[in-house]
């Protein structure tokens, strides 16, 4: 019972020592009246103070405790800029003590406040209309140049373009070196499965028979020549 006596006085004397906080909507092109703006509340941080815009725009936030905050029209049709607010300590010896009215840039820290100040009491202008805010930026549209800009998606082209014209080059090509490209696709395609399977020691074997086979393919004229040049030595000696 006392805890909750001394938190009713704690609570009664700041609002002793509270301000009202007072403003106006000006109309303008894109908000000429009340009614094109619709609902609309004026509200300091979290919404715990708050204030209806009247008909003519004046708008006011009822007893505001000492302390700092950052105003914000909330309107479903129109954006404005926000403030921040700096109430102070209102007591006997500053009778006509007022808020200190700063200009918020959206995404900035709320301190340090800047240097310059607003007049007070303050007016506040729409800046634009629409259900989009004017930092809210539209996706963009399905663009197909933009797609087929993609590494990915070239790289999908191009392997669909080499599947569709393999079938016409194997047509046209050489006999014997489509003999030689189905070998060694052939090769490849044991090695990958012995791979796969575990069995290294065939895989290697494979790759190694694949690369032995050119040097044995080229030293094979050389062993004809000295085969061929072995009986006519002899057949020299002879004579």
């Amino acid at each position: 019972m006392l805890l909750w006596t001394l938190g009713s006085l704690a609570y009664l004397a700041s609002l002793g020592f509270a301000l009202d906080i007072q403003g106006r909507v000006a109309w303008n092109e894109l908000c000429p009246d009340v009614g094109d703006l619709g609902p609309a509340k004026v509200v300091l941080d979290s919404g715990h103070h708050h204030g209806s815009v009247s008909a003519n725009g004046d708008w006011t936030i009822p007893d505001v405790p000492q302390g700092t905050y950052l105003l914000t029209v909330v309107s479903h049709d129109h954006t404005f800029d926000q403030f921040r607010i700096d109430v102070p300590k209102h007591d006997e010896s500053s009778a006509s003590a007022i808020p200190t009215v700063r200009h918020h840039s959206l995404g900035t820290p709320l301190s340090p406040p800047s240097n310059m100040k607003l007049n007070y009491p303050l007016v506040i202008n729409p800046r634009s209309k629409g259900n989009a805010p004017a930092y809210y930026v539209p996706p963009e549209s399905f663009n197909l140049i933009g797609m087929f800009k993609n590494p990915m998606m070239l790289m999908m082209v191009f392997a669909g373009v080499m599947m569709l014209s393999m079938p016409y080059l194997m047509k046209n090509m050489d006999p014997e070196a489509l003999e030689e490209i189905t070998s060694r696709q052939a090769k490849m395609a044991s090695v990958q499965s012995a791979m796969s399977s575990g069995d290294f020691k065939s895989g290697f074997s494979a790759l190694l028979a694949d690369d032995d086979a050119p040097k044995a393919v080229g030293a094979s004229p050389s062993s004809k020549g000295s085969s061929k040049a072995g009986p006519s030595r002899g057949r020299g000696r002879r004579r």
